[in-house]
């Protein structure tokens, strides 16, 4: 039988040192508490993120290793700055932030649920609320959403969560997007969870959780960004991220 710490709602609780997590299933820390900002803005500075199901208690990770990205090193192929070259798309942010969250709560195809319930999603509209949480989105010719991705931002650290795509190339964009705003205004990296092929071929690499750890607890301490992203955001167009 799995055996971890249960958190309780309500509770000003310290999460575990996330030495303690299980290696298999890689990274569970502990069980329960709740989403309360106080509690997830804790979680994201000690390099813990919430992970579970509709009908499961609330699943607490930090697995070892962890997937990030060097914002300055994401890999834009060659074929996609040709694409990029001509993408008359928009690129925003903050500007639609919970349809952004629902677009990635969607079922994806070959899957019937999502691990983004109705108790997250409320959640994170309030850190965006908050100034923690932010989108990248991006918009055809027509003014549709095509693209999106969404994460949390603490100090010049930024956790992303998820992402969605409407169209070719949609979450490609967003993520670039994403890297290329996060490395001007000097974040140094993007966590992205859990390993993935299709993030590595963007990038993405592998940073033993101890020093992923140190990472984050450096940059979480370091003069953020909390407000509305969108006033300021570098990037207004899709062509812009062809660039080297």
């Amino acid at each position: 039988m799995i055996r971890i710490p249960i958190l309780h709602a309500g509770m000003h609780e310290l999460f575990p040192p996330v030495e303690r997590a299980l290696r298999e299933p890689d990274g569970l820390l502990a069980a329960g508490g709740d989403l309360a900002p106080a509690r997830l803005l804790d979680a994201y500075a000690h390099g813990i993120f919430p992970w579970y199901s509709e009908g499961e208690p609330i699943l607490w990770w930090s697995p070892d290793p962890r997937m990030v990205f060097h914002t300055a090193e994401v890999h834009v192929s060659t074929r996609m700055r040709r694409w990029l070259k001509h993408c008359d798309w928009t690129i925003r942010a903050d500007s639609a932030f919970a349809d952004v969250v629902r677009a990635c709560a969607a079922p994806r195809p070959g899957h019937s649920g999502t691990w983004i319930t109705r108790a997250m999603l409320d959640a994170y509209r309030r850190l965006h609320e908050l100034g923690h949480a932010h989108s990248v989105e991006a918009f055809d010719a027509s003014g549709r959403l095509v693209g999106g991705i969404y994460g949390v931002a603490i100090g010049r650290m930024f956790f992303g969560e998820s992402m969605f795509s409407r169209a070719t190339n949609g979450s490609k964009v967003a993520l670039i997007a994403l890297c290329k705003g996060l490395q001007a205004w000097g974040f140094p990296l993007l966590d992205a969870q859990v390993a993935s092929s299709h993030l590595a071929t963007m990038g993405a690499v592998s940073m033993p959780r101890a020093r992923f750890i140190a990472q984050v607890e450096r940059l979480s301490a370091e003069p953020g960004i909390v407000a509305p992203w969108g006033p300021r955001w570098p990037i207004g167009m899709a062509g812009e991220l062809s660039g080297r």
